[in-house]
């Protein structure tokens, strides 16, 4: 009896190690960066957290389809490295010595895919199934739609040349009203403005009260008298 039982586990543990190796069909590598992701609070991957995993591929298995009697058993590892990296397969659980097609494998491991990232810490680049696409996150939407930023923009620049054109109308017309005034004053107090020509200064008539010249007053004096 103890013979056949070992002979069995010996088929079996064979039978696993050729399901199960690097580019074997069905089978995915997995690299997680733990130290990348965690830093100081990084933790050692042994045993335990082989079972983990093993435990959420056949949580996605059983939770995609109709699979419900897929078992950590199912789940098998292998060539696991240091920098933690390795290879696994999902075995069908009626037929132990085959697998279940990769398709379903990958369907199954991105509809889950943020429960397996939460179970260990990690993200989509830090926990990686390279052969399986990353799922992509929704995008951001902004709260405020973008055409009615852009509207306020142009908004904006209308007020602001409105304004700009309203203050510089403003300006010109306080200078013109500035300059009609001093004009304006100039001529009525009538000043008498001194110019030099050849060294000799000759005052400039005053239009409006007229100016008497000095010399030619004295000279009509003298001449009348004659």
């Amino acid at each position: 009896m103890l013979q056949v039982f070992l002979l069995t586990f010996s088929v079996v543990t064979i039978a696993h190690a050729e399901l199960c190796k690097p580019d074997a069909q069905n089978a995915f590598k997995v690299r997680l960066s733990i130290k990348a992701a965690l830093g100081d609070n990084a933790y050692a991957w042994d045993t335990n957290e082989e079972y983990l995993f093993k435990a959420m591929v056949a949580f996605t298995m059983r939770r995609y389809s109709s699979k419900t009697t897929t078992q950590i058993s199912n789940v098998l590892l292998c060539n696991v490295t240091d920098r933690v990296s390795f290879w696994f397969v999902v075995t069908d659980s009626t037929k132990n010595t085959t697998t279940v097609p990769g398709s379903e494998v990958e369907a199954a491991i991105r509809m889950n895919r943020n429960r397996i990232n939460n179970a260990f810490l990690l993200s989509d680049k830090t926990l990686q199934f390279l052969k399986i696409p990353s799922t992509l996150a929704p995008p951001v939407e902004p709260s405020t739609p973008a055409w009615l930023i852009v509207f306020g923009v142009v908004l904006c620049l209308i007020v602001a040349g409105i304004v700009f054109l309203v203050v510089a109308g403003i300006q010109q017309r306080k200078k013109k009203n500035k300059e009609s005034t001093e004009r304006e004053n100039l001529e009525e107090k009538g000043e008498v403005t001194i110019t030099i020509e050849n060294g000799t200064p000759c005052e400039t008539l005053d239009l409006k009260a007229g100016h008497i010249n000095g010399v030619f007053s004295a000279d009509d004096e003298r001449f009348t008298s004659l």
